[in-house]
């Protein structure tokens, strides 16, 4: 029996992605403080209205924002983590690559996810997706200390926020040492 699948669910959900994109895309820009309906519908070409459609507040756009770039970091380190296993690898060159890529090429992606990040402190309804993130490591990466495991994300974290306002970003070569203190066993 064939499966058929609805063209209008299938467009309705690449336009729900476009959005997203779009808002990352003038968050990386102008900031959050950017972010309006008509700005992201500008952003992606789509109609106002098909931004108001897809998230009836700005807080449902954040929110949806937050959890794709959360989706997204998770994809990438499961991936990350994958390598560096079939290595045989603790994976700091695997780290550090990804953070000098996050700190270089895609700084400004970088900045956005972190001023989402953190409106989460002001906005109680955008922490759930703000922790989504640290919950799918968690769950992805094996640890036996969990207070080993909360310094090294907390190092990360401050790795990333030290690079975003250097002059120059990092390389990897440069976190690498700094990585694999880190992951030191304790």
């Amino acid at each position: 029996m064939k499966i058929q699948t609805d063209g209008r669910k299938v467009r309705g959900e690449k336009r729900r992605a476009e959005i997203i994109e779009a808002a990352l895309r003038v968050i990386e820009r102008d900031g959050v403080a950017g972010v309006t309906h008509r700005t992201v519908a500008a952003e992606a070409g789509v109609p106002t209205t098909s931004t108001t459609y897809h998230f009836s507040s700005l807080d449902d756009l954040l929110v949806a924002t937050l959890i794709s770039c959360a989706r997204d970091m998770a994809t990438e380190v499961y991936w990350m983590i994958d390598r560096a296993r079939s290595r045989g690898s603790r994976g700091a060159e695997e780290v550090a690559g990804l953070l000098a890529e996050a700190l270089g090429p895609r700084r400004g992606r970088t900045m956005a996810e972190y001023e989402l990040y953190l409106l989460a402190a002001r906005k109680p309804e955008l922490r759930p997706a703000a922790r989504r993130w640290l919950d799918v490591l968690t769950s992805m990466v094996r640890h036996d200390d969990e207070v080993a495991f909360r310094v090294f994300l907390a190092g990360i974290d401050g790795l990333l926020i030290q690079g975003l306002i250097d002059d120059e970003p990092p390389s990897a070569e440069e976190l690498r040492p700094v990585v694999d203190y880190l992951l030191k066993p304790r």
